[in-house]
Formats: structure tokens, sequence, C-alpha cells
């Protein structure tokens, strides 16, 4: 291996592969990893226009003991594509190999390396279409470097699936982190640390910060390397939006320049809920919050980290502009739900029992409360999406229903109507979008 990582955090996960995994439980689930659902890529990165076939090429950089590698492995088990596996431990990719053996999946290949030699691996990795890294960045001594690699191996027209921790969300696990360094002083041996941190954390008093938002966090109790990766490690930073933006988007008011590029949030099963006030602030918002929903994207994700103190970790999708994202207002679209059972009847239902009045929203997957506006036709709209039918054909098949004395409303009047409908649904990773083009069974 070579000596730009961190040694410390190499003999780390040598010792603890992370996440820790019983390679046989492949025999019973899929872990499901929520960046690299296809139909989600499709959406935020390729603007639904990806059929992930004609040797689409995806790298895990830091892929650990695999979750990612072999999620998007499996869905991907039926095309040509290729998946990279590359990560410093060789005792996380061993167990990673394991898990692909026993899935019998022979689109992978694997790279014992650092993603800081990604430059230097080009000529023998290629370029890639899709790169995910997930909980690497913020463990280097170099974040931007680290960045910089990635890019060196991305395609012009590719994506960039990140997670990074989130500042608001860790703040009493930083306490804990320091609170251990004092109490573990010059203790070098992991079993004895681990076995002071879980002393502590029995006796932890009520006010403790880390106490106080225990249940944002689970790696502590999921063993050994859980404890050690949130609790221990020895290389550990985390970024507010205001800081994403700065480093990945437009740069900072001072004049530092960022990477230029577009970013597309998107918490683990709640959307862009959590980074938008309006979603935040729940059934009985204040009066400033239909004022707050104007103002600027970046400034509404700063405002909704801070009111809602629960994002633990930033995931999103970086591409070259917003324009990668599937558009809506686009005929030649078809909306499709996901991530939960739900159908074109049911949405309508619930969407409809307000008579077209604005209504709350609550979302029992997500914990959501949020006031709709379904327009006077959303109900109706909702109820013909099948994931099939375009947006073209749902508007067509509406106008065949209309019973109205006046004309029927054109496109432009029902993507209007439906606007907020869609928005909403959208927020939450409930309605996407795919072209086309691409078959169903693509996302």
């Amino acid at each position: 291996m070579p000596d730009n990582y961190l040694s410390e955090v190499r003999n780390q996960y040598e010792a603890l592969p992370y996440p820790a995994c019983n390679p046989q439980d492949e025999h019973k689930r899929l872990v499901l990893t929520w960046l690299e659902d296809l139909p989600m890529v499709n959406h935020y990165c390729f603007a639904g226009k990806q059929s992930f076939q004609k040797g689409f090429r995806a790298l895990v950089a830091g892929g650990g003991t695999g979750d990612a590698t072999i999620f998007l492995a499996e869905q991907l088990r039926h095309t040509d594509a290729q998946i990279v596996h590359l990560d410093m431990s060789q005792a996380s990719i061993a167990l990673a190999k394991e898990r692909a053996q026993i899935r019998g999946l022979s689109n992978i290949r694997w790279v014992h390396d650092s993603l800081l030699n990604l430059p230097a691996l080009a000529a023998q990795l290629g370029s890639f279409d899709y790169i995910n890294c997930s909980g690497v960045l913020h463990h280097l001594a170099d974040p931007d470097l680290g960045f910089k690699a990635l890019q060196s191996v991305l395609k012009p027209d590719g994506a960039i699936g990140l997670m990074v921790y989130a500042t608001t969300g860790r703040i009493g696990v930083y306490q804990m982190q320091a609170l251990m360094r004092l109490v573990n002083g010059g203790e070098t041996d992991a079993q004895r640390k681990i076995a002071n941190t879980r002393d502590i954390l029995a006796s932890l008093p009520p006010g403790n910060w880390f106490k106080r938002s225990e249940d944002l966090h689970h790696d502590h109790k999921a063993g050994d390397a859980g404890i050690y990766d949130l609790l221990l490690h020895s290389q550990d930073r985390s970024y507010s939006v205001g800081e994403l933006f700065d480093w990945l988007g437009e740069g900072a008011a001072g004049g530092k320049q960022g990477h230029g590029l577009h970013l597309a949030f998107s918490d683990v099963q709640r959307g862009r809920s959590p980074y938008l006030p309006h979603m935040v602030l729940g059934s009985k918002p204040p009066a400033m919050a239909a004022a707050l929903r104007k103002l600027p994207l970046r400034r509404q994700y700063e405002m909704a980290e801070l009111m809602g103190g629960s994002i633990i970790t930033h995931s999103l999708y970086l591409t070259r502009n917003a324009a990668c994202s599937a558009p809506y207002g686009d005929t030649d679209y078809v909306p499709f739900f996901y991530h939960e059972p739900l159908t074109g009847e049911i949405a309508s239902q619930v969407f409809g029992n307000s008579r077209g009045q604005p209504f709350m929203l609550r979302h029992q997957h997500s914990g959501v409360s949020v006031t709709v506006n379904p327009g006077k036709y959303g109900a109706k709209i909702l109820a013909l999406i099948d994931g099939r039918r375009s947006f073209g054909e749902i508007f067509e098949q509406f106008r065949a229903a209309w019973q109205g004395k006046a004309a029927a409303p054109d496109n432009a009047a029902l993507f209007a109507d439906f606007a907020e409908s869609y928005e909403t649904l959208n927020a939450l990773e409930r309605l996407l979008l795919r072209h086309v083009s691409v078959a169903a069974a693509a996302t």
C-alpha cells in the first residue's frame, strides 16, 4: 500500500472492517444504499435518459465491505456494466468479495489501493460514468485532494454520489470524541479504547449532548467497528451545507473558487425535505414560512439544516450543471412512484380529500408534515400515474375525460396546476422521472 494514506486510518479498517457485516447474510437480504438506487441516479445525474447499458461503468471509491458495490452490481447484473471496487483495506475487500461470490456476481473488479492514487491508476482503470464515494473524504488529511482524484477518472458527463458528515447533527458525536480522547489518554490498544467507550456510554447522564441526540446515531450499537468509527476515529471532519456549496459548488463569497458543480441533496429516506424550511417547520409554520420559501435554495438549505438539527450526514449528487436532473414540465417524461408501495389510486385519494384546497400532508415514512396545495386537477393527474404513461399521455387521457363547460386546460396549465404536488412528492423522493426513451426496466 502507498504511504499517502493516514496510517492510523488504514490500520483501523484492516483491524475493524467497516461497515461490519456477515457475508452469509447475503443469503437472506440485499442491503440497499440510498444514493445507488438506479432510478435516483438516473433522475438526478443523467436527466432520466440513462439506460445503464452500452458499457456503463461505476467506481465505488473507498468501498469498504461492499454495501454500495453489491447493490450496484445486483441492479446491473443483467447488463454489460462494470463496477470497480477500490479500497485501501484488504480485510474489507475480502468481506466484499465473499458477499459477491455468494450472490454469483461477476461484474465487479477489485482493486486494493488508495483513492488518492486514482490519477496514476487512470490508464489502468479507465474513466467512469458514476462514482460513489460514501463516508471517505471526511477521513482524509486533505479532502479536496481526494475529490480531485475522483474527478481525474470521471467522464465529462459523469456524476458523483457523495456522502460526508454533517456538522449540526453530529455535535454530540464530536463532544464524545473529545471526551474519549481525554479518557483514553495515551492508550494505544484498540480493544481497550472500545471497552472504555462502552463503560462511559453506559453511564452518561441525561444532560450529555450525545445522550440527548443518541436516537440519531446507530453505529455505536452495531459492534466494535461501529463504536470505533463513530466515537474513536483518528481523522474525522464534518461540513455544513454552506461549506459544501463553497467547496464543491460556486465557491465562497471571499473569492475562493469552488469546483463549480451542481449539488442535489437527498437525505436517506427523507430526500430534500430536511433541507427545505417549509417542510422542516411542520404542521404549524410561522407566518414567515411563505417568504422563506422564496429565498435562494442555498440559503433555504442552510437555514433548514439549523432548524431541524437531525441531518447527521450529507448525501448528494454532484453533476456538471442543473440540467443533469430530469426536468419537470416536459411531456416526454414518465412520472413514477418510488421508495414505498404507492399507487396512483392511493395518492389520488390522499390529495383528493381536500377537494382542491390546501391540506396537511402527513407522510408517515419520513415523519414530514407539510401543507400542500393540490391544485384543481392534482388528484386526477395522480390517479393516472402508472409508471408507464408519459406526462403527455397522462394529460391527453385527462382531457379525454374532460366534462367541463370551458375548454380543457392545455399542457402548460396542467403542469402549473400539478407543480406543487409534484414538488412535494419529488422532494420526498416518492415521485421520480425518466425519459420515454428509457425502458421502465432500467429504473
